[in-house]
């Protein structure tokens, strides 16, 4: 079901922030107001389009009202409601005592589930911060990253009362906020990754946006990772390589079918990705044409579909599923909207070779659209693998998480 009252859409979009809005026009009344965020990049004859920005449910949706009938999943897999009323909810991360922490964007709230056994009970550990999506555990604490603010949560896993640590000062962070909401995670070296997007759809952004840092967990120790990076909102590691693989979004309002998401591998510290003048497989920007736009550029390994908003990543290591799922990656598929027909909404698994090569995408947790009128239900966004091998998917829309489990 699609939320687009008055009230809710506004609120979303009010969320958003450019770097190149349309300039207000003087009047000689007064001057009009900025072209919204979401349109910067259009063009003139896009002016009449009815595409925008698809407003987020930000209230509790009960679990009576999710169509899991609707999920489709390969043979022997089979998906269950997990968890419920918890809006927005994004990234996941868990404690050592079972404990997960789970970031919103619109709302506000970080929330903290308790597995009861048969049932999951939530509380909001931190509210009313600006878009707090970035949510990481380690070595006992819980870092919680907004736009404008880092916090760390000592101990909180079993003290519920633990005030945060604020930690903002020690991590510079860029001033604008759009596609400045985070995903954050701690790597296999120990380090804390956090993404800086570019503030707009498309610009040249400034020094210290649309790129990739590393961080000491204390703040300290910064360091430029990969550049060129428009809208990462999810990565991982790969098991054996080590190598860091990425989502990116491609821009908006350059056509129904591009450019693709992407998603990318870094073999290296300091490759960059091409953002704003190289998108996907090798297309040159409309807006910001450059000679040789694509030289020295580190393409995608797949693309991930036009519009997708391919968000998180997660390479599955459990025993649970079948052993070809080994390694295998799993990307959620928020949806489009800046797309006449709908695409994405579903999560889907990539498999390669053994040295990253010859990605293969097929579908895995689908029904989430109907193409028939172009509506949909949720929009799977993140995952977590509990210690039996379980896959759980959150669901931002619906404020729900899944458990994927198989049995042969």
């Amino acid at each position: 079901m699609t939320i687009r009252t008055t009230l809710l859409a506004a609120a979303t979009l009010s969320l958003l922030a450019a770097c190149q809005s349309t300039p207000p026009a003087a009047t000689a009344a007064a001057p009009a107001a900025a072209a919204p965020a979401w349109q910067q990049g259009r063009t003139p004859d896009q002016a009449g389009s009815t595409l925008a920005p698809v407003a987020g449910k930000l209230t509790a949706t009960p679990a009576s009202e999710i169509p899991l009938q609707n999920f489709k999943l390969p043979p022997g897999f089979k998906a269950e409601i997990w968890a419920t009323g918890m809006p927005g909810a994004r990234a996941m991360a868990r404690a050592e005592n079972g404990k997960i922490y789970i970031g919103t964007r619109g709302i506000g709230r970080v929330y903290e589930l308790t597995d009861n056994g048969a049932t999951r009970t939530s509380r909001v550990v931190v509210d009313k911060l600006v878009q707090p999506a970035g949510v990481a555990y380690a070595n006992g604490a819980l870092y919680v990253m907004a736009i404008d603010k880092v916090l760390r949560f000592d101990g909180i896993a079993t003290n519920p009362a633990a005030q945060p640590v604020d930690m903002t000062a020690a991590f510079r962070l860029p001033k604008e906020q759009h596609h400045n909401w985070k995903y954050i995670a701690f790597g296999p070296d120990g380090k804390l990754y956090v993404p800086f997007g570019a503030p707009c759809n498309i610009c040249v952004p400034g020094e210290e946006y649309a790129q990739i840092r590393r961080y000491n967990a204390d703040g300290s120790g910064m360091e430029v990772v990969a550049r060129g990076v428009r809208n990462t909102q999810g990565f991982a590691w790969h098991p054996d390589t080590r190598e860091l693989w990425f989502t990116d979004h491609g821009r908006d309002w350059m056509g129904d079918d591009g450019p693709a998401d992407e998603l990318n591998r870094m073999t290296k510290v300091g490759l960059n990705f091409g953002f704003p003048y190289c998108h996907a497989q090798g297309l040159n920007d409309r807006d910001f044409p450059k000679a040789n736009a694509c030289e020295g550029v580190t393409l995608p390994v797949q693309t991930m579909g036009p519009h997708a908003a391919a968000m998180g990543v997660h390479f599955y290591t459990g025993s649970m599923f079948p052993a070809a799922y080994r390694n295998t990656m799993f990307v959620a598929r928020k949806g489009s909207w800046n797309r006449t027909q709908k695409f994405g909404y579903d999560v889907v698994t990539v498999q390669t070779d053994a040295n990253g090569g010859n990605p293969r995408i097929r579908p895995f947790m689908t029904g989430f659209l109907d193409p028939s009128n172009d509506s949909f239900s949720g929009r799977p966004t993140y995952f977590l693998q509990l210690p039996d091998g379980s896959l759980l998917v959150s669901d931002e829309q619906l404020g729900a998480i899944y458990r994927i489990t198989y049995a042969p």
